[in-house]
Formats: structure tokens, C-alpha cells, sequence
């Protein structure tokens, strides 16, 4: 609930602190005192628009601060705050502040977190719920209708949400496989001509090196054959080098034994052949993989081109080819999968739709029987506020299925009859401002156990009404305090006798400067008020005594 309000430099009032309780407060004044002043700063605290002509004449900046406690945060709040990222902690109070610059421009706060205006528009419908004659917010728009008769209902708003998101995420993967197997449809031709051109092209990991490899050994032995030619016949036939040092070694042989020295010549000569003919044998095998077949070369390169050629097609390495060929099998495989998949998703989809309509269907019955135990309820409000003529309903009408939602199946609107015979109608569009306020009342009443806003402002409902209207206002008003906080901004002195809390809005002049002040009223300045409500310019002794009895009947 609203516990602080503190002002500064707003039109006529330069600094205001107020402490507000719980129950029933009411603020009461002489007509142009200031009340509209009071609510405008709570409502540029709340996110209204930052007009500069809010800023008191001289002063370079008007500022708002708003403190609310409660007993445990709503949850709307918290998820909000959570939402946004602003910290507050638990069983610490939520003070929202707003400054207004004379030169334009304005900064909004919550618990000194600069936050933007948005935020605290957001949080204002849970904060201070505010009825006035011309309130185009609240009860009586029909946006909220259905939220408060659900509240009333108490109905199982959770299920239908729930069944709501399952269904809507069944048509979400059955649409998202459609849709894959529509596009892949369009694919699989492409998917299939590719993977057969590579399939014929039968790529292998590695393929590409080896190529490259034999290919420079081809150009290599190009380069390399004149010479190779003459070493080989360096090394081949009887006169060759290698024949004439085999020659030698079986001669030496023969005499080896007539001296060392001889036989360590042989030993010698021996290792030469041997690594003589270890060199004719890496020779041959050299010209053998240097050979230069220029048929064979050109198979390599046509291969390499072919290869790479792919790809280049599908942007890849060449060893990455039988990748994509898996790739594209798997793809291939899904699309088959796909539409095997699509008559379970279908199902699933309409079971999902059926469990929505179920619940939906359930919760709209529970809707029916509450919107009667409303009607009847706000009826046997009417005639105590004078209204006796006017009829009340909950009007449910079932929603086309392109518009149900988490929400459920129904639109729900509130609509009023205010003279016999006459047609229902939008609460708005029919009733005075009088009228509207007292339904608003009635229907708050009826409302009361259900909850809403920690903090409910009647900005002067009791307008054009006085006596037992009045009366059954103020006790109403009462009522409705029991179940938290009330502020009734009123001129009627019976509703202001139901106050637990009562506040004076005067206004002074001191020259040229006029001033508004707000001051909290004792038991004897309450007396004194009632009964300048009641008298006038004048209080009497016999507005007194009215004001004494007011106060005791209560």
C-alpha cells in the first residue's frame, strides 16, 4: 500500500510529506484547493506524462516520490522488476520517484535505480488502482473485464494457459515440418543429382595428396629422362663399370691368399660392388617412379581437375567430399523421415487443440455461472446508490478461433441499462459521471474479495449525490477499506465521517504566492471539517452537532 508521499515544487505546492495507513483515508477541501494537484503528482510518479507546466513558477524542477510496503510483494510486481533487472529486497519498501524539468525533459527512478517512465506506467495498475468521473481505465475498460471475472471465478486459468502454450507449440513443429518438407521437396531433385555425380566421382579422403604427389614425380622424370638414360647404360652390359669391378674382384680373388695386402684389396673391392650394386638397384627404381608416361599423367591431372572441380561446387576441400556425401545421405534420409514424421506431429497437433478446447470449454462454463453470481451481485448493490432503475451484465460472448488465446474462448465486457427498456451498453457510453462511478462502486463491492491494486483511489464519487446516497457511499467505501487501502477524494461530509484517516487540501495566498498544503485532522479538526462541509462559509453550532452525530453513527 501507498505509505509516503512527498512533493516538490508541483504547480502550487513547494514541499509536501504525507503518511498514509491503511483502511479508509479520505481527503476532503474546498472546491480549488488543490485535490487535482495531489493526484496529478501521484500519477507523474506512476509514469503519467512529465508536463513542465507541473513545475511550480521559479522553481527549475518539480519531483514525485512514492513509497509502497507490503506484507509480501504481488507477484505481478515482482516478475515486472525481474523483468526489468531492478533489484529490490525482500520486506524493503518500493519507492518510485519522478523529476520534471522547467526546460523539459524528466527522469524516472525505482529505489534510486534510473529506470524509464514505461516501467513505471507498467507497475502503476498494480500499485494504485485510481475511479474518477472521467476514468477511461480500470473497470471500465473492457480489456481488463475478462481478468476480473476470472479473478471473481475463480477458474482454472493456469490449465488453459497451459494447454494453450502445448498447443501452440504442436502447430509450431507440425508448421516447422511442413515447412522443411516443403522446402526440402523442392531439394531433394538438386540433393539427388548431386550426391549421383559424386557418388560416380567416388572421392576418398587423402585422394588429393597422393595425386598431387605422383603427378610432380611424372613431371619430375620428364625433367630427369636423358639423364637416367645414361646412367643406366653407364651401369648396364658386359663393359659397363660395375661388370669390370666384378671382373677385378673374381681375379684378385684368385691371388688374395699370397699376401694381407691382398686380401684387404679384395675386401675392399668387395664393399665397392656391393655398394655399387645397391646403387644400380635404387637406380632402377628410381627410373621406375620417375617414369614419364604422358597417358598416365594425363589421367592424374583429369582426375585433380575433376576433383577440385567439385570442390569448388560445393564449397569444400576436396578431402571434405565424402563428407558431403554422407551429408547429403543424411539429408536425403531426413526428408524421408520427415514425412513419416508429419502424421504423428498432425496427431499430436490435434490432440494438443483438443486438450485446449476441453479445458477452454470448462473454464467458459465456470465463467457463465460466475458472471450470474456477479450480476446479481452488483444488483443488489444498485438501488442503495440511487441506481434502482439501472440494470447491470456480464456479457460473454464466444471468440471466433482465430482470436482464442492463452485466455481462453470468451470475450467478456461489462454493460449497463440505466432507464427500463433501454438497451445494454458499455459502461462508458451510457452512464453519467455520477452514474459511473457509483456503478464502478457497486461493482468493486461486488469485486472486493478478489483483489486487484494495493491501493484504490475514489477521486469524488460521490459527486451530485448527498443524503442516504451518500450514507450507503461512504459505508460502501468503508467496506471496501477492510481489505486494504481506500483514498476517497470527496466533497460529501457523510463520506468523509467513514474516514480512519482524514486529510484537508487548503490553499493560501501570501502576496503574490499561492500556496497548496495537505494536513492530517485530529478528532477535533475532523469535527470542524464535517461541519464546514456541512454549513458552508459558516460553521454553526447546529453543522457542529451534525458533525458529532455523523461521526458517531459510524
Amino acid at each position: 500500500m501507498l505509505t509516503r508521499l512527498a512533493i516538490r515544487n508541483v504547480v502550487l505546492i513547494d514541499a509536501l510529506e504525507l503518511e498514509f495507513a491503511g483502511g479508509l483515508g479520505v481527503l476532503t477541501g474546498e472546491t480549488g484547493a488543490g485535490k487535482s494537484i495531489l493526484l496529478d503528482a501521484l500519477g507523474l510518479a506512476l509514469g503519467a506524462r512529465a508536463e513542465t507546466a507541473l513545475v511550480r513558477a521559479g522553481a527549475d524542477q518539480a519531483s514525485v516520490s512514492a513509497s509502497f510496503e507490503f506484507a509480501a510483494m504481488p507477484a505481478p510486481i515482482r516478475a515486472i522488476l525481474a523483468e526489468a533487472e531492478v533489484d529490490v529486497e525482500p520486506g524493503e519498501a518500493l519507492i518510485v520517484k519522478r523529476r520534471v524539468r522547467a526546460d523539459g525533459g524528466s527522469k524516472a527512478f525505482i529505489n534510486d535505480q534510473a529506470v524509464g517512465a514505461a516501467l513505471l506506467r507498467e507497475l502503476s495498475s498494480h500499485l494504485v488502482e485510481l475511479h474518477g468521473q472521467h476514468d477511461d481505465r480500470g473497470l471500465v475498460n473492457p480489456r481488463g473485464h475478462r481478468a476480473l471475472l476470472d479473478r471473481y471465478a475463480r477458474g482454472d486459468i493456469a490449465a488453459v494457459e497451459a494447454a494453450w502454450n502445448a498447443w501452440r507449440g504442436a502447430e509450431e513443429a507440425l508448421r516447422a515440418a511442413r515447412a522443411r518438407i516443403v522446402k526440402s521437396g523442392a531439394d531433394r531433385d538438386l540433393l539427388l543429382a548431386h550426391l549421383a555425380e559424386l557418388t560416380a566421382l567416388e572421392p576418398a579422403e587423402g585422394e588429393e595428396q597422393q595425386l598431387a604427389e605422383a603427378r610432380a614425380a611424372m613431371q619430375k622424370g620428364e625433367k630427369l629422362t636423358d639423364d637416367l638414360a645414361v646412367l643406366q647404360m653407364l651401369w648396364a652390359g658386359s663393359d659397363s663399370a660395375l661388370a669390370t669391378l666384378r671382373g677385378a674382384a673374381r681375379r684378385l680373388d684368385r691371388i688374395a691368399g699370397e699376401h694381407p695386402l691382398l686380401a684387404e684389396a679384395l675386401a675392399a673391392l668387395d664393399r665397392a660392388v656391393i655398394e655399387a650394386g645397391e646403387a644400380e638397384d635404387r637406380l632402377e627404381r628410381a627410373a621406375e617412379a620417375l617414369a614419364h608416361d604422358p597417358a598416365a599423367l594425363d589421367r592424374i591431372e583429369t582426375r585433380l581437375f575433376d576433383l577440385r572441380a567439385a570442390a569448388r561446387k560445393h564449397q569444400c576441400q576436396v578431402d571434405d567430399l565424402p563428407a558431403r556425401m554422407r551429408a547429403m545421405r543424411g539429408e536425403l534420409d531426413a526428408i524421408a523421415s520427415g514425412e513419416a514424421e508429419l502424421a504423428g506431429l498432425e496427431v499430436a497437433a490435434r490432440d494438443a487443440r483438443d486438450a485446449y478446447c476441453e479445458r477452454a470449454e470448462a473454464l467458459s462454463a465456470v465463467r457463465h455461472s460466475a458472471a450470474q453470481r456477479l450480476d446479481t451481485a452488483v444488483a443488489g448493490e444498485l438501488a442503495p446508490l440511487k441506481l434502482d432503475a439501472a440494470r447491470f451484465r456480464t456479457a460473454l460472448t464466444r471468440l471466433p478461433e482465430e482470436q482464442w488465446a492463452a485466455a481462453g474462448i470468451d470475450r467478456v465486457e461489462f454493460l449497463i441499462s440505466t432507464n427500463p427498456g433501454a438497451d445494454f451498453a458499455p459502461l462508458a457510453k451510457i452512464a453519467s459521471g455520477g452514474e459511473l462511478s457509483r456503478f464502478i462502486l457497486a461493482l468493486k463491492v461486488a469485486l472486493a474479495e478478489e483483489g486487484g491494486a494495493a491501493t484504490v483511489i475514489f477521486d469524488e464519487i460521490d459527486r451530485g449525490v448527498g443524503g442516504a446516497v451518500a450514507s450507503a457511499i461512504g459505508e460502501r467505501l468503508a467496506r471496501l477499506a477492510v481489505q486494504g487501502q481506500l483514498l476517497a477524494v470527496t466533497h460529501s461530509p457523510q463520506v468523509a465521517a467513514r474516514g480512519q484517516q482524514h486529510y484537508v487540501i487548503a490553499k493560501s495566498s501570501e502576496g503574490t504566492v499561492t500556496r497548496t498544503s495537505v494536513s492530517l485532522l485530529d478528532e477535533a479538526g475532523r469535527q470542524e471539517e464535517i461541519a464546514r462541509m456541512l454549513s458552508g462559509a459558516e460553521i454553526t453550532p447546529e453543522a457542529r452537532a451534525q458533525a458529532d452525530r455523523l461521526l458517531e453513527g459510524v
